[in-house]
């Protein structure tokens, strides 16, 4: 349901479209399809899905903002449905973008697929922290600090934090059962980042561009399965 939604706000981006009708979109789309926003009241968050353009990194609330021809844009939201959750989130061009932001995505998409490909049963919580810092930095791009990835099940942020950067070999073993949102949030310049003052929007303090990449993962006997792929 969360993948469905996800590719479904990914096809509607174009300029000229408001980030407040992506959110509209997003929220009526979830209840018809049954499920509950994740996001909406999440901590006094105030809309049902985080809209991020260009220098924003995560949880730019959307607004009056129109996106633009080569703006790149992160959309990140989560679905809850029947006891359980799951967050997934992807970073998309929009228009003619230049060639530094297609690297700058395809990055984080790979650094997700280096994470997830550390999943298995008796590895390590940071063995997917270093697979995508090492992605990330291969291509002379940062990873965000401030902000991790986490467990994620009948709560929407559970333990393991984990953090997209690190040593291998540390932290929590992972064990069959469990689900991860593994999250690479990946900047072209410095990994600083701050929050805006409506208190969730969070940019690159260097004013550079960033891209979000993430899905849903369950650890199996038999390695990662991601959850948050649209049925085909």
């Amino acid at each position: 349901m969360a993948a469905q939604v996800r590719d479904e706000l990914a096809s509607l981006l174009r300029p000229g479209i408001a980030t407040k009708d992506l959110d509209t979109y997003a929220e009526e789309r979830i209840g018809r399809l049954g499920g509950k926003p994740a996001f909406k009241g999440y901590r006094g968050y105030p809309a049902s899905v985080c809209v991020s353009v260009n220098e924003e990194v995560i949880h730019g609330i959307p607004g009056s903002r129109k996106i633009r021809d080569g703006d790149i844009v992160s959309l990140d939201l989560g679905v809850w449905y029947s006891g359980f959750y799951a967050d997934t989130a992807i970073c998309e061009p929009v228009g003619h973008v230049d060639l530094a932001a297609l690297n700058l995505i395809r990055a984080a998409r790979e650094a997700f697929e280096a994470g997830a490909a550390k999943v298995r049963v008796g590895g390590r919580v940071s063995d997917i922290s270093h697979a995508v810092q090492v992605r990330a930095e291969r291509d002379g791009f940062s990873v965000v600090r401030e902000f991790v990835g986490h467990g994620i099940g009948r709560m929407m942020h559970e333990e393991p934090q984990i953090p997209n950067y690190g040593a291998p070999g540390q932290g929590l073993m992972l064990k069959a059962g469990q689900a991860l949102a593994i999250e690479p949030m990946i900047n072209e310049g410095s990994p600083a980042v701050r929050v805006l003052e409506d208190g969730w929007t969070t940019v690159t303090v260097d004013g550079r561009r960033s891209a979000h990449h993430e899905h849903t993962v369950l650890v199996t006997e038999t390695g990662p399965e991601i959850l948050t792929v649209a049925a085909a």
